[in-house]
């Protein structure tokens, strides 16, 4: 019904910038919070930073200050702008969002990108 495309990963030294991008296709009736994640091997995947319907958001205390999230309704899109990475950036970035997939009622259903790695060289 709905899919999560990311896009923007890479390589880049400490201290470079990237803005990792999650578009959403589908039966789309509307988008609820969305978000993202991250998860370095061997660990847990980690929230990074939330975005609500309103605009508000939420940050791991990791990325305070460094990164931002935003959104683009009219795009089905959620951006992710990482500034002044660190090595410990490095992982898997995966994004989230709460999507109304029918009209006929108010139900939001979670979907999850497939993922997009994002690497800091030092």
């Amino acid at each position: 019904q709905v899919q999560l495309v990311e896009s923007g990963g890479g390589l880049v030294q400490a201290g470079g910038s990237l803005r990792l991008s999650c578009a959403a296709s589908g039966s789309i009736y509307g988008l609820n919070a969305m978000g993202w994640y991250r998860q370095a091997p061997g660990k847990q995947r980690d929230l990074v930073a939330t975005i609500a319907s309103d605009g508000s958001t939420n940050y791991a205390d990791s990325v305070k200050g460094r990164f931002t999230i935003s959104r683009e309704d009219a795009k089905n899109t959620v951006y992710l702008q990482m500034n002044s990475l660190k090595p410990e950036d490095t992982a898997v970035y995966y994004c989230n969002a709460d999507v109304r997939v029918r009209l006929s009622i108010r139900v939001f259903q979670n979907y999850w990108g497939q993922g997009t790695q994002v690497t800091v060289s030092s």
